[in-house]
């Protein structure tokens, strides 16, 4: 096996084994703590321009499938583990994590002590980094040490769609994947590998999505909500939106720093008190900025399926799916903004809404893919205050 190296920006520098494609990436380096749901994290586009560590010591058990993608490819520029399995065991397996990663061009290193890189990150912060099998671990210090990380970067330019479309018309993208049990089997869909599926809910409430970098689960679980789908680029007018006349406006996910969307924030500005608005992550960021506030960047992340989330007017706690390196700044947001949520570990803001229009955003994400399913009622929560929108004129 040939041998890779991970150079940090600060001189650290991990010494390891490489799999998937040869060769050298730089990002920003990060670490999510989920257990499980690797191929979900690898192809979410929130992890453009970055290197991904995975806490959980074993990956690659499962393989992956096709079905499980967040979206058509990966976009982690690499990927740290610390065991790579050599062999996957699952019926849905239909390719080993390493060739995967070989297939779409990304380095891997593996063997290395995850847990000490995480333990660095968080006492010295997010850091730029080098990952290759072909250069010293001089060059790759200093190669970190001159790629461009994530502050002031608009990746969503990368992964937003070139033109809009309509999502899942037919209602087969959407249907929700579940265990058969007995006869049931009968009186579901399923596929040539034996994956069965839920029909589809009817469609209640037309909407509009911006894709920021949006994961597919969330327009599965917007679908499953009965919400007919319109996806728009980020670069999309408010105007253009408007015109369509939607029910209301979803703000997608996304990569790269909040503060450099000026076009997003512009269009989110004017769309607000026109239309109801529900942000997740990045686009919670964005409303941030439209309502007059502004972010900030995390030392190091909220990243995995294991984050507690209190709603501040009832104490409830959620275990809450997260992926992001920015928040809202609370000491920013207007008298009109009340903070709904906090991130328990650090008490950032992890949720809002607009006290006078039918406007609100989590900081986290209710669709998860992977992660808990706490949060999943904010899709119903959406489509509530669109019929009490509509109820009150």
């Amino acid at each position: 096996m040939a041998a890779s190296i991970l150079a940090l920006e600060d001189g650290r520098v991990f010494e390891g084994d490489a799999f998937g494609a040869p060769g050298t990436a730089t990002g920003e380096v990060c670490f999510n703590t989920s257990m499980s749901g690797y191929q979900e994290a690898l192809t979410d586009p929130s992890y453009r321009g970055q290197i991904l560590a995975m806490t959980y010591p074993l990956i690659g058990n499962y393989g992956t499938n096709e079905l499980d993608q967040e979206s058509a490819t990966p976009h982690v520029r690499g990927f740290i583990i610390g065991e790579l399995s050599p062999t996957p065991s699952n019926w849905r397996s239909e390719r080993s994590l390493s060739d995967y990663l070989t297939h779409f061009g990304i380095p891997g290193i593996e063997d290395i002590d995850t847990r000490a890189l995480t333990r660095h990150l968080r006492t010295l912060g997010s850091m730029r980094g080098c990952l290759t099998t072909e250069l010293t671990s001089r060059e790759a210090v200093e190669r970190a040490q001159q790629c461009e990380g994530v502050v002031g970067m608009d990746f969503v330019r990368e992964v937003t769609p070139a033109s809009a479309y309509d999502w899942d018309p037919e209602g087969t993208l959407s249907r929700e994947w579940t265990v058969v049990t007995g006869s049931q089997a009968d009186a579901l869909d399923s596929d040539e590998r034996g994956n069965a599926f839920l029909p589809a809910a009817p469609i209640r409430q037309r909407i509009v999505a911006y894709d920021f970098g949006m994961k597919r689960n969330i327009l599965r679980k917007l679908r499953h909500e009965g919400f007919d789908v319109h996806v728009v680029p980020a670069h999309t007018p408010a105007e253009a939106v408007l015109e369509r006349d939607p029910d209301g406006v979803f703000l997608s996910n996304g990569p790269g720093d909040p503060a450099a969307l000026t076009y997003a924030h512009e269009a989110c500005r004017k769309i607000v008190g026109k239309k109801p608005v529900f942000g997740i992550c990045l686009g919670h960021q964005v409303l941030g900025y439209a309502f007059g506030g502004r972010t900030f960047k995390l030392k190091f992340g909220h990243r995995g399926g294991n984050q507690p989330v209190q709603e501040v007017s009832t104490g409830k706690v959620s275990i809450t799916s997260q992926n992001h390196g920015f928040a809202v700044d609370a000491a920013s947001l207007p008298s009109e903004i009340e903070v709904t949520h906090v991130n328990l570990n650090d008490g950032t803001v992890a949720g809002m809404r607009h006290r006078e229009y039918p406007v609100f955003s989590v900081q986290y994400h209710p669709e998860a893919a992977p992660g808990p399913n706490d949060a999943a009622p904010l899709f119903s929560r959406f489509a509530d205050l669109i019929d009490a929108a509509k109820s009150a004129g």
